[in-house]
């Protein structure tokens, strides 16, 4: 009986063995079959070397429902699937930050136990590719070659205003044909056929040379604008080239020296206010001696870099001298009026806007108004700047200089205007000789004055007044070559070498009587007198 028992329990322990190991077994291939389904119904998301990202589905993972994708500020990027690929139906920007959501929708039965839904998201940038040498030294004759960071679909490139776009193929180096000894390209790449080409780089070559070279732009073949950059690119970093010395320039521009942003090579001249004095010849002094050009023309050793800056406009200054109120007529603008500030009115000096002069006043006189030709030199302009350098304490010469442009333009800016009104003096010389002071259209006073004898004739013509005082000597000689020397003439206007208006004392006036003078009556002098400050124009005619 007691061996009946035994085996009966080593029966019972055999199968308890059996029945546990089949568990294990039946554990196991559970496990495995749910790790199976578990990796057969995944879903992946990644970056793409083609397009900007690819989702994989396993066999079991079900079906794409949908796939999104977001800019940085939310804004909605539209796609499209081919093959797993998710590719933008509008170019996007290199380097730009892209969030890419997908949701996948798992087969029914598998649903109950993993969820009916899966979301991948995935953020990336938009590839970048950059070249990889910015100044680089190129020989003679040799084609000019650029590397890039990544492998670029096509880029744009330009020198001066021509652009190209050419394709790049994939290729991670591009050759931009022979150039010049030196020179500057921008270069644009675009890394994917679904981008937009990126910020342009600037690229700068040099050739080979035993000094340290330097590039000055804008090209010195032509005039600089007043208010032009002035960019110095080196072949070395500013730090290795000049250290912490700055260039300097001949003539005062107010502005100042930085550093370009990422360019460590070069250096670049902001002007503010009106920037270059126009018409100036300038010269930019360099720190030390460096082999120089333009990009135009082959390197030179040189410590100084030659500046043209444009003259100004005549036209322009006929402008504003009538916007200012020193000509007897308005201008008008075709378009928008220049706005008052230094950069517009420097460009507008050098290019003037187009528009329409008119005459002030409906009775301005003949003889004034056939003295008037637009973008012409002529009197009236003269005597306009006369009258402008006279009331700013500038040197009278009838020159419109650096310095007559700066104090016009800041009145440009300032919409300063001169309020007395414009004065106009012309003198009849036959007989009975008058004198006619008009001002702001009306006649002041009409006066027998005397001119010139037939020796010493008052020249016919118009000349501005350039000396005004109220009393003073007058000498010379007379017509038999004797000397005269009178003190005390009062009211002196002169206009012509030794012609003046100025009062005399005569027992007649209207018939020619001085030596080239205008002679008047002591009152009439007096009231003449004020009417005719530096730059108001005299008209002597028959």
């Amino acid at each position: 009986m007691r061996r009946a028992a035994d085996r009966r329990r080593r029966r019972w322990r055999r199968a308890r063995r059996s029945i546990g190991g089949l568990a294990a077994v039946l554990a196991i291939a559970g496990l495995a079959f749910a790790a199976a389904v578990h990796w057969w119904s995944g879903a992946s998301l990644a970056a793409d070397r083609v397009a900007l990202a690819r989702i994989e589905v396993q066999p079991l993972g079900g079906s794409l429902v949908s796939a999104r994708a977001y800019g940085a500020g939310g804004a909605r990027i539209p796609l499209s699937v081919d093959g797993g690929r998710l590719l933008p139906r509008t170019l996007l920007s290199p380097g730009e930050a892209i969030t890419i959501v997908v949701l996948v929708h798992r087969p029914s039965l598998l649903g109950w136990a993993l969820g009916h839904s899966r979301t991948e998201r995935l953020s990336l940038e938009t590839p970048l590719a950059r070249p990889t040498q910015r100044w680089p030294t190129l020989s003679a004759h040799k084609a000019l070659t650029v590397g890039f960071s990544d492998a670029v679909d096509r880029v744009s490139y330009s020198t001066g205003r021509r652009r190209r776009i050419v394709s790049a193929h994939g290729s991670r180096v591009l050759s931009l044909g022979t150039r010049g000894p030196s020179g500057t390209v921008e270069v644009s790449a675009a890394a994917r056929p679904w981008e937009r080409l990126g910020a342009p780089v600037r690229i700068t070559w040099f050739p080979p040379s035993r000094l340290p070279v330097v590039i000055v732009s804008p090209s010195l073949a032509g005039p600089l604008a007043p208010r032009s950059t002035i960019r110095l690119t080196f072949s070395r970093p500013v730090s290795e080239a000049i250290g912490s010395a700055r260039p300097r320039f001949s003539v005062p521009v107010p502005g100042r020296w930085r550093t370009s942003g990422s360019d460590s090579h070069s250096l670049v001249f902001s002007p503010t206010g009106f920037g270059f004095p126009l018409a100036a010849t300038a010269q930019v002094e360099l720190p030390r001696e460096f082999a120089v050009s333009d990009g135009d023309s082959p390197v030179k050793p040189a410590r100084t870099i030659g500046l043209k800056v444009a003259g100004a406009s005549l036209l322009r200054l006929q402008q504003l001298l009538a916007d200012a109120g020193y000509l007897p007529l308005s201008w008008r603008p075709k378009g928008e009026p220049v706005s008052r500030q230094p950069l517009a009115e420097i460009t507008a000096a050098v290019k003037p806007p187009e528009g329409t002069f008119s005459w002030r006043y409906p009775n301005t006189p003949p003889e004034l108004q056939r003295l008037w030709i637009p973008a012409q030199p002529n009197q009236l302009t003269r005597g306009a700047v006369m009258l402008f350098e006279e009331n700013h304490g500038l040197a009278v010469d009838g020159f419109a200089g650096a310095r007559v442009w700066r104090a016009l333009l800041g009145e440009a800016v300032d919409a300063t205007k001169r309020r007395e009104g414009y004065s106009y003096v012309y003198v009849h010389r036959n007989v009975p000789q008058l004198l006619t002071l008009w001002h702001n259209g009306r006649t002041v006073l009409t006066s027998p004055g005397n001119t010139g004898v037939p020796a010493a004739p008052t020249q016919l013509g118009t000349y501005p007044v350039f000396e005004h005082i109220p009393v003073g000597t007058m000498s010379g000689t007379n017509p038999d070559g004797s000397h005269y020397n009178d003190p005390g003439i009062r009211w002196i206007s002169y206009f012509h070498g030794g012609d003046a208006l100025h009062s005399f004392n005569r027992s007649s006036f209207g018939t020619p009587q001085s030596l080239g003078c205008v002679e008047l009556p002591l009152a009439t002098a007096a009231r003449v007198w004020p009417y005719t400050p530096i730059g108001t124009l005299v008209t002597i005619e028959n």
